[in-house]
């Protein structure tokens, strides 16, 4: 069972440093002590920094293993995310602990949904190899066969996770004139379906040999670690492009860099990475992939709105209430 119960000045360290008017807020608010420097904290400061607070404020740059939990100091009863993914943090071992976990859920859906339709567009059109064409000073002017990328309208966009920024994706890719296909673990209702004219595929292998452009939009669990490994990945025409901005650990990187080698992928659109921020240097070597550095949320407002976020739940659970985006162990 969790523990609820009123803390009226919680002492809160916040692991890394966040826009200045969430830092500043949090000071006036709670004894906080805020890592006003963009460096990560090492393991032995986060240790440290477990053992004396009521309230961590960690990031996706932490790795709160089951080990950093158990060696906690008893206070600490609330590990308040800054950002929507948990799977940097051991949920079960949180919960045998009674540490509460919240997140900040809905904030950056339309951020991160813009920056997938962007590498949408971006890597069938080829944005990148242009950009970097005119850069080198090596364009020779417009040619009828020059930098042909193409076309995105009529093509069949395939989702996986259909959640907030799911839908926000088909949203915007419908405009587009794509058809929206999906795999969910839960069937949507028909209504939502109509609204996005989307085609549910209940099964993952199914839909891929049916699509031309793949995005990923659901978590990172034990359920979605490799979800997308050499078999799957050998289920997509060699015309499909894949685009993946929720986490690296989704995709077989390796798999996914040899179906590029041997043109059995078109291209790929990336902003998250297997072991960030190190990049295979293979991915660095070839044209047909646009990759940008984990950027999808990066927005002044989307920030300033996740710190929001954090603070309301941080104020909810010093109050002796349960805060309002508490995640379960069962969370996906």
């Amino acid at each position: 069972m969790v523990d609820t119960r009123r803390c009226a000045n919680p002492r809160v360290i916040v692991t890394r440093e966040l826009p200045d008017e969430v830092m500043d807020r949090l000071e006036a608010l709670f004894d906080t002590r805020n890592n006003r420097t963009d460096r990560a904290m090492t393991r032995a400061e986060l240790a440290e920094a477990m053992a004396n607070c009521d309230v961590l404020v960690p990031t996706v740059t932490d790795s709160i293993d089951a080990e950093l939990i158990a060696g906690a100091g008893e206070r600490l009863k609330l590990i308040a995310n800054f950002g929507a993914g948990v799977n940097h943090i051991d949920l079960r071992a949180a919960r045998a602990r009674g540490i509460i976990v919240t997140n900040t859920p809905g904030v950056l859906t339309e951020d991160t949904a813009d920056m997938t339709m962007a590498l949408i567009l971006s890597v069938p059109r080829r944005l990148a190899e242009g950009e970097k064409l005119v850069r080198s000073g090596q364009w020779t002017g417009w040619s009828p066969g020059g930098m042909l990328g193409h076309r995105i309208g009529g093509k069949a966009l395939g989702i996986i996770g259909m959640g907030r920024i799911g839908q926000a994706v088909a949203r915007r890719a419908r405009a587009f004139g794509l058809a929206i296909h999906y795999h969910n673990r839960h069937r949507l209702p028909k209504v939502v379906e109509a609204e996005f004219g989307a085609q549910w595929h209940p099964n993952l292998d199914e839909m891929l040999g049916a699509i031309d452009i793949l995005t990923i939009h659901t978590p990172l669990n034990d359920d979605s670690r490799d979800l997308i490994d050499a078999r799957r990945i050998a289920l997509l025409r060699p015309h499909v492009f894949l685009i993946n901005s929720s986490r690296g650990g989704i995709v077989d990187e390796d798999a996914m860099v040899a179906a590029l080698e041997q043109g059995r992928l078109a291209g790929a659109g990336l902003d998250v990475w297997r072991h960030e921020p190190e990049i295979d240097p293979r991915l660095l070597a070839l044209p047909n992939v646009v990759m940008i550095p984990h950027m999808g949320s990066a927005t002044y407002e989307g920030r300033i709105a996740t710190g929001e976020k954090v603070i309301a739940n941080i104020r909810m659970w010093s109050d002796g209430h349960r805060p309002p985006d508490q995640v379960l162990e069962g969370w996906a």
